[in-house]
């Protein structure tokens, strides 16, 4: 059953030139971890304003077909509606955190949504203690490391218990085993709450790992879709010069060379590490 769907979707913001996104039609399973990605500019940040209802609710410009999400039209949806399906992690997180202490930040969509005072206490604890930030709940967000304040972000979306979670390259201001370790977090609450995760990234090493389903834009549109190992093994990908796993690349390379894998392409130095283990023990 599809949470998130777009028919021929097409944007355009206010006084310019061409759409930044052009007939764009997918589909996100509900339970999916996707992966949007492709060359900078090329219109992702503009397709997730679409799922939660800034475009076109916030952001004017011309808009063409059609948003559903977790059954809702999303023209004609208000955003605060919106807000309880889905949730959204921006790139940079001291967009969204101004509280003074950590729970308050949590606590503050909660109570925009009117929830009653013993079960906002329940979700804010629920959320820190599953984003590992339960000991930092006193402390003031701007105190805290990148990493920490990208924990708070999730947590405060994570609160509302949404059904999909929108993350815009959470981790560009982090450092590469920072960034893993919220990717971690993230993977955890699509494996184990089921949740819908959509999320904006180009560091394929780091997060192909998780996703089954991915989406390839450029310029605009969608120009590939689908199950992430096929997707990201295709010649089609590497064309459009989407900077696929170093695993992957070594996988084909050595396939090419004559080494016989199992039919599995992989998508981690550890998954890789696997099969070339059993190719040589075959040979």
């Amino acid at each position: 059953m599809a949470i998130i769907e777009t028919k021929n979707l097409t944007y355009t913001y206010p006084n310019a030139q061409k759409p930044s996104i052009s007939e764009v039609s997918i589909r996100i399973e509900k339970g999916d971890f996707t992966l949007i990605t492709g060359p900078s500019g090329c219109g992702k940040t503009t397709l997730c304003r679409c799922f939660n209802g800034l475009i076109p609710h916030f952001y004017q410009g011309k808009l063409e077909g059609e948003t559903t999400v977790a059954e809702n039209n999303v023209k004609e949806t208000p955003t605060y509606e919106l807000a309880k399906h889905v949730g959204f992690v921006f790139q940079n997180p001291e967009n969204q955190l101004f509280a003074l202490s950590v729970e308050k930040d949590v606590a503050f969509g909660l109570e925009n949504l009117g929830v009653p005072r013993e079960e906002m206490r329940k979700r804010v604890d629920w959320a820190l203690q599953l984003t590992g930030i339960y000991d930092l709940r006193e402390r003031a967000p701007h105190e805290l490391s990148g990493g920490q304040q990208q924990r708070v972000a999730i947590a405060s979306v994570l609160a509302m218990q949404p059904e999909v979670i929108i993350l815009d390259e959470p981790t560009s201001f982090l450092d590469p085993l920072g960034a893993k370790k919220i990717f971690e977090v993230i993977h955890d609450l699509n494996r184990k709450l089921g949740l819908t995760i959509v999320l904006v990234e180009h560091r394929l090493d780091l997060t192909a790992r998780y996703a089954n389903h991915i989406i390839i834009m450029d310029e605009g549109k969608v120009i590939l879709d689908g199950e992430s190992r096929e997707i990201l093994n295709s010649e089609d990908t590497r064309l459009v010069g989407v900077g696929i796993p170093k695993a992957t690349r070594l996988y084909q390379i050595l396939q090419k060379d004559g080494i016989n894998f199992r039919n599995t392409v992989p998508l981690s130095s550890d998954e890789m590490a696997v099969l070339l283990r059993e190719a040589l023990q075959k040979r």
